[in-house]
């Protein structure tokens, strides 16, 4: 086949899309492929460490860093991952400054000269870019098949629009399965047929799509089928499911260093659940973008507290400005110790999921997490927030049906106090006791046995990704 396949991997800046892209460069370069991520100054070391455990391995990941413009459109120095954004301000300014990563980009391909560029759906600029050196261009969207037909249908036929209230429900047409929604569920750019900075975005994202040599998902086959083959027979799409790609971290050690470095020592926490039976503790994680406020934080408090359930809880960002934690009930951890653990800051996700005495994951439905769930057999309790997360909470309650929604309505980006204790308190009780938990447990260990034989060799996500791999090697030669 002559030299070695090249490929460059450009993740968007946010926790949530560079963790699966570092994951999925460690597939290719399991495969024997070359493999480059492109990141800027301030997420390199993100990449790193990951990097240094698998070239011990002998694979080959190196990382390209490219400046990221952020003084120059008015944010902080060093502020270069949606993380660190705290105002719809500082939201746009990134977004100037994402578009401005175009001419770096080309400089890093026409020096490098990959065999194909694998770049997130938020850099629609990219396949034109690619296309100059003559380079196909794969895109990246972060969302399962279900997650990527139901907007596009939502899009197509504007079901929305029949409807007389935001609460009134509507039925997204022409899915596989009834799926129902209301406009509440929606954001501002799905509801209204205004044109905004980002409805342009999406639409030259759409297009990018289109253009491109296609699309690879973070899924595998057997988890939605039915969407795997409408997204590519009734969209058009071409796609390649290659996933779960957390999957790739096998060992403890992988496992605790995906994303940011732990609030918690990896074998205090393991220590903790060892003391644990199985099933007896429910994980409550809300992902890396969204925000609780104290009175939301303090319902979770109360609700989780009522259930009964042992638990491990992630809180981010929960101080306000004079550093106190006041969303805590009054001696809440001194009644919790030995019962729950709070972890303040980032967690190793994968290896509490992966353990035996995790029993339910309360979620707010990325998919990142979702699939962390499903990869580990662990049923959910869904509290989705915005994104395409009210999609993925109606995959996993009704189609999967490994799951019990909490309840939320509201398309929205801090969670204020919407959801109440009781029914936190219902929800976390139904996940983890009684016939219907079991049965739901059971479905969910179903999934994961399929999700680790989808990567093996021989299962759907090993043999597609073979093919993707295959069909690159023809292109270039």
């Amino acid at each position: 086949m002559g030299s070695q396949l090249h490929v460059f991997f450009f993740p968007f800046m946010a926790h949530g899309h560079m963790i699966p892209t570092l994951d999925m460069a460690k597939q290719f370069a399991s495969r024997g492929v070359k493999t480059t991520i492109i990141t800027t100054p301030f997420n390199a070391p993100i990449f790193t460490k990951s990097i240094q455990t698998t070239k011990n391995l002998g694979t080959q990941i190196s990382i390209r860093v490219i400046e990221f413009p952020a003084v120059e459109v008015g944010l902080p120095e060093g502020c270069e991952n949606v993380d660190q954004l705290h105002s719809e301000d500082m939201h746009a300014n990134f977004f100037k400054a994402v578009t401005m990563l175009q001419e770096p980009l080309e400089h890093v391909l026409e020096e490098g000269r990959p065999d194909c560029l694998v770049a997130d759906i938020f850099f629609p600029w990219a396949t034109d870019v690619a296309s100059k050196f003559n380079i196909p261009r794969l895109i990246f969207h972060g969302s399962g098949f279900f997650g990527l037909c139901a907007p596009e249908h939502l899009r197509l036929y504007k079901p929305h629009k029949n409807v007389s209230s935001d609460s009134e429900p509507f039925i997204v047409p022409n899915l596989p399965h009834e799926v129902k929604l209301t406009r509440m569920q929606l954001g501002d750019f799905d509801k209204e047929d205004i044109e905004t900075d980002f409805t342009r975005f999406l639409d030259k994202a759409r297009e990018s799509e289109m253009k491109s040599f296609g699309v690879v998902v973070n899924s595998f086959y057997e988890l939605e089928p039915a969407y795997a083959d409408h997204y590519s027979r009734v969209l058009g799409r071409k796609a390649w499911h290659i996933g779960p790609l957390s999957l790739c971290n096998r060992q403890v050690e992988d496992k605790a260093q995906r994303g940011k470095e732990t609030s918690i020592d990896k074998r205090e926490c393991l220590k903790w659940l060892d003391s644990k039976t199985p099933n007896s503790i429910v994980y409550l994680c809300f992902g890396t973008v969204a925000n609780f406020a104290a009175p939301q934080l303090y319902e979770i408090a109360m609700g989780i507290e009522a259930s009964g359930q042992q638990f491990i809880w992630v809180v981010r960002g929960a101080k306000n400005e004079d550093n106190n934690e006041n969303w805590l009930p009054e001696g809440f951890e001194e009644r919790m110790k030995g019962k729950g653990l709070i972890i303040r800051g980032w967690a190793p996700q994968v290896l509490i999921l992966d353990h035996d005495a995790v029993g339910g994951f309360v979620t707010h439905c990325g998919w990142n997490s979702t699939l962390e769930g499903v990869s580990a057999g662990v049923p959910m309790v869904t509290w989705p927030l915005f994104a395409e997360q009210f999609f993925n909470e109606k995959l996993v309650t009704e189609i999967l049906r490994i799951g019990v929604g909490v309840g939320a309505q509201q398309w929205k980006i801090v969670a204020s106090d919407g959801v109440k204790r009781d029914a936190i308190e219902k929800a976390v009780k139904e996940i983890m006791a009684g016939e219907e938990a079991e049965e739901r447990r059971r479905r969910a260990r179903t999934l994961k046995e399929m999700a680790w034989k989808a990567v093996e060799e021989g299962g759907s996500s090993y043999t597609d990704l073979n093919a993707l791999i295959k069909e690159l090697s023809a292109h270039r030669s």
